[in-house]
């Protein structure tokens, strides 16, 4: 099939599949992740079309929203992948990138690598840090009905995946936990070098969060 073809089809079988996503987690975070992996392509030497697919399918089904089932979107996007005849070595590869790509509180050993993964997860990571990041932790933690901030209940840096997948705390140690660790684990150059801008704009949030909190004049 014709490479521009696959790239429309899958980008039409993404948007369908989630018209109904939450705001965190829908096509336009994709699309963001889609823009970010062309970027950051640009300097690393890689396949671009298993990037393209890996960044377009990477969240076709997040395990969150399927009680924590980490095999329906590989099952999805293999199944998409083989209706369009993609050669079983690319499909391989999508789906390492889909089942490797997530933070799962940073205490799993990453157990596949490639220069396309790196693309990818350093896409889908800035995405999760700067004004959007804040915005997509809010609209999560809101979602989820957690609170904003508790001072009382710590932020825990040595969960487990499980734990972290089942943690219900409030959106403001997402930060700690997890926001505030991607700019040291960034794979890329032009990912180390985004990262550090929206880094920075997170520690101002979170100087002007606590500043409010505590009521400053």
């Amino acid at each position: 099939m014709n490479k521009e073809i696959l790239i429309q089809k899958t980008i039409q079988f993404v948007k369908e599949e989630l018209e109904n996503a939450e705001g965190g987690h829908d096509w336009f975070h994709i699309e963001r992740v889609y823009k970010n992996s062309l970027l950051i392509s640009k300097t690393e030497e890689v396949d671009s079309l298993v990037v393209i697919l890996g960044s377009l399918l990477h969240d076709i089904a997040d395990s969150k929203f399927h009680n924590g089932d980490e095999t329906v979107g590989p099952k999805k996007a293999r199944k998409f992948l083989e209706s369009e005849n993609v050669s079983e070595k690319i499909i391989v590869h999508v789906i390492n990138i889909i089942e490797n790509i997530s933070f799962k509180g940073g205490n799993k050993k990453q157990l596949f690598h490639s220069k396309e993964l790196d693309v990818v997860q350093d896409a889908d990571r800035l995405d999760a840090i700067g004004a959007i990041g804040i915005a997509r932790a809010f609209n999560y933690g809101g979602f989820k009905n957690r609170k904003l901030y508790d001072p009382e209940i710590a932020s825990n840096l040595l969960m487990s995946p499980s734990e972290y997948k089942a943690s219900t705390a409030p959106t403001i140690n997402h930060f700690y936990e997890k926001l505030l660790l991607l700019k040291d684990k960034m794979n890329t150059q032009t990912g180390k070098q985004i990262a550090q801008k929206r880094h920075g704009y997170m520690e101002g949030f979170l100087d002007q969060f606590y500043g409010e909190w505590e009521g400053e004049k």
